[in-house]
């Protein structure tokens, strides 16, 4: 039985996940220079990403609590669903860089 993986589009997976990711900055002035921030603010921008819909998700929960109607049930459990998703996101890419880091350092040199 021969086993053949499809590619994994990260594009998508985020789409369907909610992270939000930032737009790729101008490039530098110079053709050599190295982009600052990078993987470090990628990463960053997506944790705040994930905190910013929690807190979203928290204020609709009040507001569904404290009987809004702008604000329908509906509404609160679909963010709520979206914001589970992104966190379990981040949580599996935490834990996959970990034992990447894990890894590295216990290469025999």
């Amino acid at each position: 039985m021969e086993v053949r993986l499809k590619p994994f589009n990260f594009e998508q997976a985020l789409a369907l996940s909610g992270v939000v990711l930032p737009q790729p900055a101008a490039k530098a002035a110079r053709p050599g220079a190295a982009q600052e921030g990078g993987f470090s603010q990628a990463l960053s921008q997506a944790l705040q990403s994930v905190s910013h819909r929690q807190h979203k998700v928290a204020d609709m929960q009040r507001q569904v609590q404290l009987g809004n109607p702008a604000v329908s049930l509906e509404e609160t459990m679909v963010a709520m669903q979206k914001a589970q998703i992104g966190f379990q996101a981040t949580l599996h890419t935490r834990n996959k860089l970990v034992q990447a880091y894990s890894d590295i350092m216990h290469m025999q040199v």
